[in-house]
């Protein structure tokens, strides 16, 4: 129950809803049954939401409980899933089309996103093992040593300096990697929001007569594909970050 009225509270929820009584106010419904319609549309929206997320945990990403890769997947779902239903209570005609082509660049984006956050917790995981204050002060301990030791003992502290220097790279590594994906999701996540606040505009101001041109819908999906390719892109550079 929990879990719907959080659905129930979603604002895009809410935003949905206004829009398909909009569009069915604007052809000329009985505003009573125009409402009627809203509301339809908002509960079925979290109804829907709260089920596949119940059905849908078995299958999801392992990704780590409560972290940032989490959050900004869960976001970045929450926009591709009003995406599609928005996209289907749009019927037919040419702007409904376009939006209905970018149904794909959405899933392959949401898909990466997934892999991204599995990646991220990968290396946050990884990371946890490391006690980079500990490396460090082996290491100034050891430099120190260094300066102090007899020349019998030398070869053995640059073997420990060498390993501690090794370690210290990889935590490096992970670091640099777990950033760049956070920072890719974050945007990506977002950017995908901004799109489904587009669509949604689109959506209320073609239904009231006032068409955008031709050119916005270029301009949407022109960014949408940009988000597909540059998460496509951080994926691979991840990858083989993580292969050396």
């Amino acid at each position: 129950m929990s879990r719907i009225v959080e659905e129930l509270r979603d604002p895009w929820g809410l935003l949905l809803g206004a829009t398909a009584a909009g569009a069915a106010w604007a052809v000329n419904v009985h505003p009573a049954a125009a409402g009627l319609v809203g509301v339809t549309v908002w509960l079925a929206k979290a109804a829907v939401a709260a089920f596949q997320e119940r059905g849908g945990e078995r299958g999801r990403p392992a990704v780590a409980p409560g972290s940032q890769e989490e959050s900004w997947l869960r976001r970045a779902d929450s926009a591709a899933r009003d995406f599609h239903e928005l996209s289907a209570s749009m019927g037919r005609g040419p702007l409904a089309e376009r939006i209905t082509l970018m149904s794909a660049q959405i899933d392959d984006a949401t898909a990466t996103l997934e892999r991204l956050a599995e990646q991220a917790s990968v290396t946050g995981t990884a990371l946890a093992r490391f006690d980079l204050d500990q490396l460090m002060r082996e290491r100034l301990r050891l430099t120190g040593a260094r300066e102090q030791a007899r020349k019998g003992l030398v070869e053995d502290i640059d073997r420990a300096l060498a390993s501690l220097a090794s370690q210290l790279e990889v935590v490096d590594r992970l670091a640099e990697t777990r950033e760049r994906v956070l920072t890719r999701m974050e945007s990506s996540a977002i950017s995908i929001e901004g799109l489904l606040a587009r669509v949604v505009e689109l959506s209320a101001t073609s239904a009231t007569g006032v068409l955008e041109p031709a050119g916005v819908l270029d301009e949407l999906a022109g960014s949408l594909e940009g988000i597909r390719r540059g998460l496509h892109e951080t994926e691979q550079i991840t990858r083989d970050a993580l292969d050396h």
